[in-house]
C-alpha cells in the first residue's frame, strides 16, 4: 500500500493555483496524492497583508509543516482584470513576499513554479520529482541549469524553480538597492 503524499500549492491571488491543482490531479502519477490550493498559510498571509495581524502564522505554519511538498506559484501569469489592476499588482507582490518570508522563517522548504499552461504543469511535475510530461522541456531545463551553474549564461528565474537560487538572486538585488 502506497503512502499518500500531501502537496500544497500556495501563492498570491491570480497565480494559477486552482488550475495547477486540476492539471496535476489529472496526471496518472499523482492519483494517490492529496493536492490542495487552499491552506491556512494563505489566510495568514492575507490577514497580515490586509489587517497587519500576524496572529494566524503559528497555527498556519504548523499545518504547512505537515505537508510533504510546498509549491509556490511565481508571479509570471497575467493578472485578471477586475478594474483594480494596479492595486492587485501591488497586493500580489506583497503577498508573495510575505508568503516566502513566512516559509523561510519556519524553515519550510518550497519550490517555485513558473510558466504558462503546459509549461507550468511540466515545471510543477519536475519540482515534485516526477519526470514531467515533456522530455524535451526537461532536457532544456537541465541544460539551462547546468549552464547557469557553470556561470556560462545569465540567470533566469522562470527557467529553474529553485528557491535557494532565487533567494540568492533577490537578496543580491535588494543589497544593491539598499547600497
Amino acid at each position: 500500500m502506497s503512502q499518500v503524499k500531501r502537496i500544497a500549492i500556495v501563492g498570491a491571488r491570480s497565480t494559477g493555483k486552482s488550475w495547477l491543482v486540476q492539471a496535476l490531479a489529472s496526471q496518472p502519477s499523482t492519483q494517490e496524492w492529496v493536492i490542495s490550493d487552499n491552506t491556512p498559510l494563505m489566510k495568514a498571509v492575507y490577514k497580515h497583508l490586509m489587517f497587519a495581524d500576524e496572529s494566524l502564522y503559528p497555527m498556519a505554519l504548523a499545518q504547512q509543516a505537515l505537508v510533504d511538498t510546498t509549491l509556490v506559484m511565481g508571479l509570471d501569469l497575467p493578472e485578471l482584470d477586475n478594474g483594480l489592476k494596479s492595486a492587485a499588482s501591488h497586493e500580489r507582490g506583497l503577498a508573495d513576499s510575505l508568503l516566502r518570508q513566512a516559509l523561510e522563517r519556519a524553515g519550510i522548504a518550497y519550490r517555485v513554479v513558473y510558466g504558462q499552461g503546459h509549461q507550468r504543469l511540466n515545471n510543477a511535475l519536475l519540482a515534485l520529482g516526477l519526470p514531467g510530461e515533456d522530455l524535451a522541456a526537461r532536457l532544456v531545463r537541465e541544460q539551462a541549469q547546468f549552464a547557469i551553474n557553470q556561470g556560462r549564461t545569465v540567470w533566469q528565474c522562470n527557467e529553474c524553480s529553485d528557491p535557494e537560487c532565487e533567494h540568492k538572486l533577490f537578496t543580491g538585488l535588494m543589497a544593491k538597492r539598499a547600497g
